[in-house]
């Protein structure tokens, strides 16, 4: 209410002319930093032609000093041409999308436009306004993103003056984000009916997750522009360790400063980070110590709203079904919470996992930004991995942990499936109480434990054992595996048993697979190096269309 109605008629009336484009065209590659900032900057600035025109110039400049920086043999030239390439690889994928965007900025809806932009401003206001000096300080990254802004200013002429006049961050996250919505959306369109739930099946899916929010343009714009200025202040910061040569000296403190991060941007971002903390092959033990505090240190949320999904979920009010309900939660999960109870019925007491209120919602919408921005990420840091194919394996396991009949299910196969074999009287999972579990309550016995890498008694490498025997036993016999091992899902019993929580994600196997995985490990304990790559070839790691290249390794 009260806020107008952008219309087409809005033109940029505030940027500078430029009378030539020689200065900018005939920078030196080996002028001081500080140069070649004042005249891309002067330049850049007064660039209003086209998008082309702004973006052309300053990718010859930084190709210049590209082909400078590559020439010299000095101690920081890895660093400055990381950063150019990747300045460069920055504007090659928005000039890229420019194009997109012009293809459908002049036929998208004005209405919709005007979500979009209203929405994209007010959340970077919110979030951007405080790395102002950073974004702007770089000699090279603040011509750059200036220019990127001005560019979707100019194509999109409903909201060239407003945006700008946009404080530089604020501006900028704006032009990325209406840029996104509106390709994003466009690229839904025609792909049937909006929906009603971002997964009507149940289960994963990026394209039903596109075309639901096709139709909650604001709800997305707003999103994507916290998590562009939330990361975008860390991202800023170890850009300037990077050029600094300070990427070691400060990884201590980045790693904590990403475990805040990732808190603040919610559930999705928190298990992403929890799946990062065991890879300890690929990142760095500092980042390692540091997101290991996501496993226990996620904020709960209020225990009446707990109270009322449990009364909704069973139909029954919570203390007709259970007594001494803990005031506060006991533990704090990235997608639930765990209350301590005793079930009136017979006394015992239990633990009882609630469901975040709305989670379903939140996990989507982050997967779908993700989804969608990979291929841009992908392309401006030149990574060779499949990032889509990563961010849809996250999101399948995310989604499929929500679904706690599945999770319950999972845990009393583990349990059976366990008896036949010689570990089954020192590991167990929690046994479910059935009558009080639901899609979105999950009640279990309670089972004191300590964590296990947290335990002071002396057979906790005993206990390491078993628990790499029983993972290596559902790998290859039992074939239903569990996914999510941290610390935190591993406890001590105090008679002296190891229990596995949290069955929520978990992968199969195959016959065959389990097989083939058998016949890998007997062809590398027997030095029979020769069937090696066939077996690589059958787990899949070497693609099939490379079968013919096996004979020549």
């Amino acid at each position: 209410p009260g806020t107008r109605i952008l219309d087409r008629s809005h033109a940029i009336t505030d940027l500078k002319r430029i009378p030539s484009l020689t200065s900018l065209y005939a920078v030196d590659p080996g002028s001081s930093s500080s140069i070649v900032s004042d005249t891309i900057s002067s330049s850049v600035s007064a660039i209003t032609e086209n998008s082309e025109s702004m973006l052309s110039p300053l990718r010859i400049a930084l190709t210049q000093i590209l082909e400078k920086e590559t020439s010299l043999d000095t101690l920081d030239k890895s660093s400055t041409s990381n950063l150019v390439q990747t300045l460069l690889s920055m504007i090659d994928t928005f000039d890229s999308m420019l194009h997109s965007l012009k293809a459908v900025a002049n036929d998208f809806p004005t209405e919709a436009i005007n979500t979009i932009f209203l929405t994209s401003v007010e959340s970077a206001k919110t979030y951007a306004t405080s790395i102002d000096e950073t974004l702007l300080s770089s000699p090279l990254i603040g011509p750059v993103l200036t220019s990127i802004q001005n560019a979707v200013a100019m194509i999109i002429p409903i909201i060239g003056q407003e945006l700008a006049s946009l404080p530089p961050s604020v501006g900028l996250l704006a032009s990325f984000t209406i840029s996104y919505t509106i390709i994003s959306t466009v690229q839904s369109m025609g792909k049937g009916p909006p929906l009603s739930s971002p997964y009507p099946l149940g289960r994963y899916d990026s394209s039903s997750a596109r075309i639901y929010f096709r139709s909650r343009l604001g709800e997305m714009a707003a999103r994507a522009t916290e998590i562009g200025a939330r990361s975008g202040e860390f991202g800023l910061a170890l850009l300037g360790d990077a050029i600094s040569d300070k990427l070691v000296v400060n990884a201590d403190i980045r790693a904590q400063q990403l475990s805040t991060l990732l808190t603040t941007l919610g559930p999705s971002f928190i298990k992403i980070g929890q799946s990062l903390s065991i890879r300890t092959d690929l990142l760095s033990p500092a980042y390692v110590r540091g997101l290991k505090s996501l496993q226990d240190q996620v904020p709960a949320f209020p225990t009446d709203e707990a109270r009322e999904i449990i009364e909704e979920e069973l139909g029954v009010p919570v203390d007709s079904i259970f007594s001494d309900f803990s005031a506060e939660p006991v533990a704090a999960a990235s997608l639930g919470q765990v209350y301590k109870a005793k079930l009136r019925s017979n006394g015992k007491e239990v633990a009882i996992k609630v469901q975040r209120p709305g989670i379903m919602n939140q996990i989507a919408v982050d997967m779908h930004i993700l989804r969608e921005v990979a291929p841009v990420l992908r392309k401006i840091f030149n990574l060779n991995t499949n990032l889509p194919g990563i961010i849809d394996t996250w999101g399948s396991g995310f989604v499929d942990e929500l679904d706690y009949i599945s999770e319950a299910e999972n845990a009393e196969y583990f349990t059976e499936s366990i008896q036949s074999t010689p570990l089954s009287e020192v590991v167990f999972a929690p046994p479910i109480v059935e009558e009080c579990t639901t899609g979105k309550v999950l009640t279990t016995e309670w089972v004191d434990g300590v964590r296990l890498d947290k335990s002071s008694n002396e057979d906790v490498t005993i206990l390491c054992s078993i628990a790499m025997n029983t993972y290596l036993t559902m790998m290859l016999e039992t074939g239903v595996l569990h996914c999510d091992p941290h610390p935190g899902n591993l406890l001590r019993t105090p008679d002296g048993k190891l229990c596995i929580l949290d069955w929520g994600m978990v992968t199969k196997l195959d016959k065959d697979l389990q097989v083939t995985l058998i016949e890998h490990m007997a062809h590398l304990t027997s030095a029979d190096y020769g069937e090696i790559p066939r077996d690589l070839l059958l787990l899949g790691f070497i693609p099939k269309d490379k079968a013919d290249l096996i004979e020549d390794s």
